[in-house]
């Protein structure tokens, strides 16, 4: 899902950057990655996993991967609608609601995902891996899986009205 959004308005947070060595016949070669997420602050959010000989090519990488996969969130009164487990590889990350007032209650790359796109109040618990990469992209899934609810939910009600 490829949507446009305004350069001015990005917020981009960094997660992690890690220094990779190959080691090859004439001894090591070193690269790097970066995992970076962007999000407008006002409900859309996209990460990016960017790879290169040099930390600051690896971080322009994955802004620019997080631009062209950025999706729209569903926010509710500063938190999302309902609670999700979501999972990707080894990771599970759950995703809960909270009052107004609660804050951001999250690690560091989860934290990340909902200062970037806006969120106010959540709850959240890493519950598999301590994989920051993993966990992001659970987190991620959690929230494509919150809109495929809302959207049925939507259909739901709809047909219900043609029913009557």
């Amino acid at each position: 899902m490829v949507t446009e959004v305004s350069e001015k308005t990005l917020i981009e947070k960094i997660v992690s950057v890690k220094r990779v060595v190959k080691v090859v016949k004439g001894g090591r070669r070193f690269s790097f990655n970066a995992l970076v997420v962007v999000g407008d602050g006002e409900g859309k959010v996209g990460v990016g996993f960017g790879k290169a000989n040099e930390i600051s090519v690896a971080i322009a990488k994955g802004i620019e991967l997080a631009k062209k996969c950025m999706i729209k969130v569903s926010i509710n009164k500063s938190t999302i609608p309902c609670q999700i487990i979501g999972k990707f590889g080894a990771a599970k990350v759950l995703l809960k609601p909270a009052k107004p007032g609660t804050g951001i209650v999250a690690g560091g790359p989860i934290r990340a995902i909902f200062e970037t796109v806006g969120v106010k109040d959540i709850l959240t618990k890493s519950l598999g891996s301590s994989n920051p990469i993993n966990n992001v992209y659970a987190a991620m899934e959690g929230i494509k899986e919150i809109e495929r609810i809302l959207k049925r939910v939507k259909l739901r009600k709809e047909r219900g009205h043609e029913q009557d």
